[in-house]
């Protein structure tokens, strides 16, 4: 029997695919081998380039001023010099994927007439965050990278006006609406604007200064594993949801070994 290769097949497996690789990020794992390094300033940032893998069993030293990031299979830790901090297997505190599991939900619903999604967040206690990292932030400019290109939805921290969003293709073309309630967080994205590798498109609503610039990377399969997506994250530059996903899974900062 032969599969017909379509647009939407190619799109339909890319989907289950990215379920799959979300699921292996949720799922129990064995002790990790290595740590990622996902964020590093101070004087030492050269030694420590987002994406660069360090082994369970080295210590780090840090100059005073440097502040280092790691991700593993158990969440993130920040280290901040100076000091010395032993190998990155002690550096573990409680396991972070229990908060994960509605941050990576990936499933499909279907569009309301309307192409609104009628859901709230409750008013937070501290800045609003994103409750899904596949929601596209329009706060903020960024590189999104997004499963499927065929259920994105566009997330918006500020709630209490109503809001009418325009976005427009910066490659050129007719732009595409979208109307948010008073109190609605999360809207579809337009269907007649599609989602392309590399696509770019300027978003504007009233109150603005500037539009928002927002581009987007279709997530490739095979990122299994925090450390994995964490590094697609990385070199697909999508830094709002790289910075969702480290502020999610974050564990306590380890102090330096004494005497280091």
């Amino acid at each position: 029997m032969h599969m017909i290769w379509d647009k939407k097949t190619a799109r339909t497996l890319a989907l289950a695919a990215a379920m799959t690789m979300a699921g292996a990020a949720l799922a129990p794992q064995a002790a990790q081998a290595e740590s990622i390094v996902v964020r590093a300033s101070g004087p030492s940032a050269k030694d420590f380039s987002p994406g660069k893998k360090l082994a369970d069993n080295i210590s780090i030293t840090l100059k005073a001023g440097d502040i280092v990031t790691l991700l593993d299979g158990r969440g993130t830790r920040t280290l901040r010099g100076p000091g010395t901090f032993g190998s990155t297997a002690t550096l573990a505190g409680t396991d972070t994927r229990n908060r994960l599991d509605d941050l990576f939900k990936t499933r499909t619903e279907r569009r309301a007439r309307t192409g609104a999604v009628r859901g709230t967040i409750p008013e937070p206690t501290s800045a609003p965050r994103s409750p899904n990292i596949w929601y596209v932030d329009i706060s903020q400019a960024s590189t999104a990278c997004v499963p499927d290109p065929d259920n994105v939805k566009i997330w918006r921290p500020s709630t209490a006006e109503a809001a009418d969003v325009t976005i427009t293709p910066s490659a050129g073309g007719a732009s595409g609406k979208v109307h948010f309630d008073a109190g609605q967080s999360v809207a579809w994205w337009p269907e007649e604007l599609p989602i392309d590798e590399g696509a770019h498109y300027a978003l504007s609503w009233a109150g603005l200064t500037k539009p928002v610039q927002i581009g987007f990377s279709l997530m490739a399969p095979g990122s299994e594993g925090l450390e994995n997506m964490a590094a697609a994250l990385i070199s697909r530059k999508c830094d709002a949801q790289l910075d969702l996903l480290v502020e999610t899974v974050a564990l306590p900062d380890p102090a330096p070994d004494v005497g280091g």
